[in-house]
Formats: C-alpha cells, structure tokens, sequence
C-alpha cells in the first residue's frame, strides 16, 4: 500500500490549498475563526466526498490506461507542483496539476487518451466565468432582499454570520464530491482501489490538510485580491459552492480556485473595478497556467528517474 503515499500527498497538498476557497474570505473577514472553520470544512468534505465523489472517478479514469506505477508518479507529480504553489501561497488548480501530471506520463506511451480532455479544458474555462456571473447575480438578488427584510444591526450581523457557516459549509461538501477524484481517481483506474474507498482515503487526505496548512493560502483569497465585507465574502464562498456542485454533477473535476478568484473579481466589480488589485490576480493567473507544466515536467522526472540503470 505504499503506492498510496503519493495520493495521500496530493490529498493533503489540496487540502492544504483549497480550504482558502470556502472558507477563506469568512476567516479574513473575522466572521469565522480559523480552527471553526478548518474543522467544518474537514467533516463536510468527507460528507461530500463519499456521497458524491463517484462520478468524477470515470472523467479522470478516462484520460489514460492507469498501471499502479503510472498513478503512483501521477500523484506525485501533482502533488509536489500543488505543494510548490501552497508554499508561494498562491491559489491553483489541482485538476489542472492531475491532468498535466497524466500526460506526462503518457508521453512515454503509457495509454494516453485525450478524447475526453477537450471536454476538461473547455469545463476549465467556463469555471471562473460562471462563478463571476453567479457572483453578479448572488450579489444584487441577496443585497435587495437584506435590503427588503430591513434587519436590525444585531440580526444583520448573525444573519452573515450563519449564513457564512452554512455556505463555507455547503463549498466544503462540493470540494470533497469534485476534488476527490483528483486524489485518488487514478488509483481506481489502476485497480487498487474501489470507488468507495478511493472516496473515503481521498478525502480523509484532504482534510489533513484543511487541518494542518491551510491559513496562508485563505489570507491570500481573502484580503489579498480586494478587500472583503461579510457581505461580499458570503456571496463569494456561495457562487464558488453553487459552480463547484455543478461541475460535480457534471462529473468534471474543476478548480475551487479559479471558480472563487472568478467570484471574488465579479464582486470587486460590482463594488468598484479599481479595487481588484490585477497584480494579484496576474500572478494567480500565472499559477494556473504553469501549475499543469510544473506537474508534467516533474513527472516526466519522476518517470526518468525511476527507469535509471546503474553500471557497476
């Protein structure tokens, strides 16, 4: 079961980076505190994991015939280019690192099958928009109606509130039933693991990571692209909850990432164009194209290190 090491990894390194995408514009707005929150976001991730995690399994299956050792440097190669983002504290896209990881890998004819990877990219592109527009949309309806009720500061005030534990809650739910096959779909495809346990081993993974290394990247998400109100933040986690959950049902792994950057944005608009800070959102930009190279490169690394012959 070492083999399993390296999803665990990846699951731990996603966990580590995507815990910002729920729940990280609540913990900047000091609407949540940081551990309430790594803990929801664990146990919803698990629930979300093996109660809709299923279908994302058969996409990322589909793009390559998955030997043991293929999934092994699969996950690996993933795992370290999501690790070196982490570091850098910038939002990235682990499906897009599983993807680039894969082919990779497949370059050395290891059953590379890109039918269904048009289908991925063009999922990947129509993330951000949709969360942006979900956004717009969050923003005005959800304004007028607080508006309408004509709250007191007091009622307001825990209205945001539990409306952010409910939303960080439910985005938790849809990163564990998208994101889990990215951690461990592979393995299901090479025959070591069943779906059910895949779900279960992948999300387990993921929310050690929520535990132990998530706060820098949900600083980033949250104050470092535009500052956000309680307000702006319960909108953002809802649009990135609402687009993740439906690319889950879709069964295309997507990344939490570029959908909360794309709500984020859509409601800095909204508010005033000038106050999303486009070096920010420049550099995240750059972590998602080079994060698919980073992971392809590392393990076609991987897969030249592993096939050295030492001459005595």
């Amino acid at each position: 079961m070492l083999h399993l090491l390296g999803g665990i990894y990846l699951g731990w390194s996603l966990g580590a980076n995507d815990a910002a995408n729920v729940f990280g514009t609540a913990v900047s707005s000091k609407m949540i505190r940081f551990m309430t929150a790594a803990l929801l976001c664990s146990a919803f991730v698990i629930l979300g994991a093996v109660l809709e995690g299923q279908a994302g399994m058969q996409t990322i299956g589909a793009l390559s015939n998955q030997s043991l050792y293929t999934a092994t440097l699969t996950s690996i190669g993933a795992a370290v280019s999501i690790t070196l983002m982490t570091v850098l504290r910038i939002p990235s896209s682990t499906s897009q690192a599983v993807v680039g990881s894969i082919i990779g890998v497949g370059i050395f004819g290891e059953g590379l099958r890109l039918a269904g990877l048009t289908k991925v990219v063009l999922c990947w592109v129509g993330t951000p928009i949709g969360a942006l527009v979900v956004a717009v949309v969050l923003y005005r309806s959800l304004g007028w109606l607080l508006n309408y009720l004509r709250l007191s500061i007091y009622a307001h005030d825990y209205t945001l509130r539990v409306g952010l534990i409910l939303s960080g809650a439910y985005g938790a739910y849809a990163l564990g039933a998208n994101n889990v096959a990215n951690v461990t779909g592979v393995y299901v495809a090479a025959g070591l693991l069943t779906v059910p346990q895949a779900t279960l081993i992948g999300a387990s993974s993921i929310a050690l990571g929520v535990l132990t290394y998530s706060k820098p990247v949900m600083m980033t998400v949250g104050r470092k692209i535009v500052r956000l109100d309680a307000f702006s933040a319960l909108v953002v986690v809802l649009a990135e909850a609402l687009t993740i959950h439906a690319y889950a049902w879709i069964g295309v792994p997507v990344s939490t990432s570029q959908a909360v950057v794309g709500a984020v944005i859509g409601v800095g608009l909204i508010k005033q164009a000038s106050s999303v800070k486009g070096s920010v959102v420049g550099r995240i930009l750059l972590g998602w194209l080079v994060t698919p190279l980073v992971a392809a490169l590392i393990s076609i690394l991987l897969w030249f290190l592993t096939h050295l012959r030492y001459v005595a």
